[in-house]
């Protein structure tokens, strides 16, 4: 199963959105410095904010596109804060 997940870094004061299949070890891999040209080799103090997991791959990349398309701080804070809006996100991309 695929999982979606947002990180943030202090440093920065960014939020990273990315989908995976392995959600146990892609945050050590973007601390890492695994992915040469990805933005998150630009701090190494990302920390995982969310995730949303059991998805379908295709649902996961779905909703990590509509959370880029979001580009609202906001409306990754209140992914966090109010549940019901996860809820919707994974019924809309079913």
């Amino acid at each position: 199963m695929a999982s979606v997940y947002i990180l943030f870094s202090k440093k920065l004061n960014r939020f990273y959105t990315g989908n995976c299949l392995d959600l146990s070890k892609r945050p050590d891999e973007h601390l890492q410095g695994s992915y040469m040209d990805s933005f998150t080799r630009k701090a190494n103090d990302w920390e995982l904010f969310l995730h949303i997991n059991d998805l379908a791959y295709q649902q996961a990349r779905q909703i990590e596109l509509h959370i880029k398309k979001m580009k609202s701080r906001t409306y990754i804070e209140n992914l966090k804060r109010y549940e019901d809006i996860q809820t919707k996100l994974i019924m809309l991309y079913r």
